[in-house]
């Protein structure tokens, strides 16, 4: 186990994850990297604002502000909010999203989703908000106050028109919804779209990134981008992609994210007086977590994805696997979750650099260690990992993965992802959400 970080470093990682945060910014939004992703992310902004949050709650505020406006009408809240920015691909004309009715029509988004950690960050910002008090703590209030709708909204599209077979858990129609985009979760499915014809690429991101490895194939994408198209052609209709699309998987991990996320909004309209949501909200992370217990395969014990196209399990596994980690729900599977990613096949993998979950294990003959989601740790990951830890009251592996990740983020890079077994940056580099959690478990040892 590698030492801890000394005061001192931690003090110089902060100054420059601080100033990744301020080069990034655009005003309204922080890009979620300088050149390979000049947008809005979804997941990326809520990390994001909680990194702002140590700096200025007004502008961490803003940051969620500019993605809630561009939540649609049906409570979806999309997956990309794009900037004037020019060059990055698929960019907003691709995804042909501007005739949907349901998108709001001053701003331009992509048509699908990523996972709900919103309401992770609404209650963390308003938690150090009422820390600071004063007109912070007003502000943060009264956005928790007008933004509980809006969570409310986006959870319930989340657990209806994404749970069209009543099985208490989340279908997405694309990996990017996932946020785990080329995982090898998604294989199989995607082994099984069609695409009729060669789509047009003009791909931006293997011009950024150096080694084309860490990033995925053309192949991939021209599935990726097939998938947008049968989207597409029924104007993201809720109603009809699921007579269309070629991908409909339930996502364990995304539902197991759903489960705290509403337990979180549960909190914030109790302490705002909202009963009536707060009720509303339990219910749904009652359903989410039965959910991901359906998932736990009887002879692995890791959790699933189900294909509903194929009427199959796909029990791959990934860090996907040990999802009861995330949502609890059941004591005895959780601590055989939380066994299984710090023993020797996970974290505890003699050939790790750091005591850090990998994507996927470096047993398994699919691990790629600087290949997106086929291998490298993810700083995000490991923050979202240690929240639900130490929230459960296990503070002492989330400070273990807190210390070990702060260590890995030594080299001033603020990597996208890096490789488990050197500690290597890998993707984008001043990668915002990196520097945000930075900042955030900075700040965590500095109370302690």
């Amino acid at each position: 186990m590698s030492p801890s970080p000394h005061v001192s470093d931690l003090a110089d990682l902060d100054r420059r994850a601080r100033q990744v945060l301020r080069d990034n910014d655009l005003g309204q939004m922080v890009t979620a990297a300088p050149k390979l992703y000049p947008h809005q992310w979804s997941w990326d902004a809520a990390l994001i604002s909680i990194g702002l949050a140590h700096m200025s709650i007004p502008r961490a505020l803003r940051e969620l502000e500019n993605l809630f406006r561009a939540q649609w009408s049906t409570g979806m809240i999309p997956h990309i909010v794009f900037s004037d920015v020019p060059g990055y691909f698929p960019g907003p004309d691709v995804w042909s999203t501007d005739t949907v009715p349901a998108k709001p029509h001053d701003v331009r988004t992509s048509g699908i989703c990523q996972p709900p950690v919103h309401a992770i960050a609404v209650a963390r910002i308003l938690d150090l908000a009422v820390a600071k008090g004063g007109e912070d703590r007003r502000l943060a209030e009264d956005f928790a106050r007008t933004s509980l709708d809006r969570l409310v909204a986006w959870h319930q599209w989340l657990m209806t028109v994404r749970d069209p077979s009543g099985l208490d858990l989340v279908e997405i129609h694309h990996g990017w919804e996932s946020g785990m985009d080329n995982s090898p979760r998604w294989d199989e499915a995607y082994a099984n779209v069609v695409v009729p014809e060669p789509i047009p690429m003009a791909r931006h991101d293997i011009k950024v990134v150096g080694n084309i490895e860490d990033r995925p194939t053309d192949r991939e994408y021209q599935r990726y981008l097939q998938l947008m198209r049968e989207m597409a052609s029924v104007n993201f209709d809720d109603a009809q992609i699921n007579d269309v699309v070629q991908f409909r998987i339930t996502d364990v991990f995304l539902t197991a994210v759903l489960a705290l996320a509403c337990d979180e909004t549960a909190r914030l309209a109790e302490l705002l007086g909202r009963e009536d949501v707060a009720d509303g909200q339990r219910a749904l992370a009652d359903r989410a977590r039965r959910g991901v217990l359906s998932c736990v395969s009887p002879d692995t014990g890791r959790c699933r994805d189900f294909d509903v196209r194929a009427g199959q399990w796909v029990d791959v596994p990934t860090i996907a696997s040990w999802s009861v980690l995330v949502s609890g729900g059941d004591d005895a599977v959780w601590a055989d979750h939380r066994a299984a990613l710090v023993g020797e096949h996970w974290a505890g993998h003699p050939s790790l650099r750091f005591p850090l979950p990998p994507t996927v294990s470096p047993d398994d003959p699919g691990f790629r260690p600087r290949t997106y989601w086929r291998g490298p740790t993810w700083p995000f990951l490991n923050w979202l990992l240690t929240w639900a830890l130490a929230r459960r009251g296990d503070r002492a592996l989330a400070a273990t993965w807190r210390d070990a990740t702060l260590e890995l983020l030594g080299d001033g890079a603020f990597g996208e992802y890096y490789d488990p077994q050197t500690g290597q940056p890998a993707g984008s580099h001043d990668q915002s959400w990196t520097a945000a959690v930075a900042i955030d478990w900075i700040a965590g040892r500095a109370q302690e």
